[in-house]
């Protein structure tokens, strides 16, 4: 099945009857986060609706920043930096880090997604370009061994960030992707 165009055709067509029958009302709040609550999640589609129901968030009650894993890949990257304007823009008083079970960057083979992308039809010679500018590819796309420990890496980062003040509280949790359950990595009040 050809998918181009068909899925942002099919939105358009969603949203238009959305705006015309004022479902968007349910959802009015401020750009604030009512709970000073930002979380960085991982983008897994199990996580979508699962993962605000589990930890009670409505609309309007947290940031949330989704990306692969949940990891801080880079200390002046978007995730630090959307953390950052949520804590001094939008009043953020916890982070929380969450990482789930069964997460497809545990174990990813880079090597393996390297091979799609020349399947795909990037060329080997732009790989070859980017590793000698500095950039490994196949290092940044690996993804981790442990979510736990991937967790706390990430909540470390966040914690020992030279522009993340020391009131900020940091926590660190893991999710059942099937059940929602969470469990404490880091308990950013201890």
């Amino acid at each position: 099945m050809d998918y181009k165009g068909s899925r942002l055709d099919e939105i358009l067509k969603y949203n238009a009857q959305f705006v015309d029958e004022k479902a968007y009302e349910a959802y009015i709040t401020t750009k604030n986060p009512e709970k000073k609550l930002v979380i960085l999640s991982c983008m897994d589609t199990r996580l979508t609706e699962l993962l605000p129901k589990a930890m009670n968030i409505k609309n309007g009650d947290a940031k949330i920043i989704k990306n692969a894993g949940a990891t801080v890949m880079h200390p002046f990257g978007s995730i630090i930096r959307s953390i950052i304007v949520a804590i001094y823009e939008f009043e953020a008083k916890d982070v929380i880090v969450v990482g789930h079970h069964c997460c497809g960057m545990s174990n990813l083979d880079s090597d393996v997604l390297v091979e799609k992308m020349k399947q795909r039809g990037i060329e080997e010679n732009i790989i070859s370009t980017l590793y000698h500018a500095g950039i490994d590819v196949k290092k940044w796309l690996h993804g981790f061994e442990s979510v736990e420990e991937a967790i706390k890496e990430s909540v470390e980062s966040i914690k020992n960030h030279p522009l993340i003040p020391k009131d900020i509280r940091i926590h660190g949790v893991i999710m059942d992707p099937y059940t929602g359950k969470l469990d404490v990595i880091v308990n950013g009040d201890h």
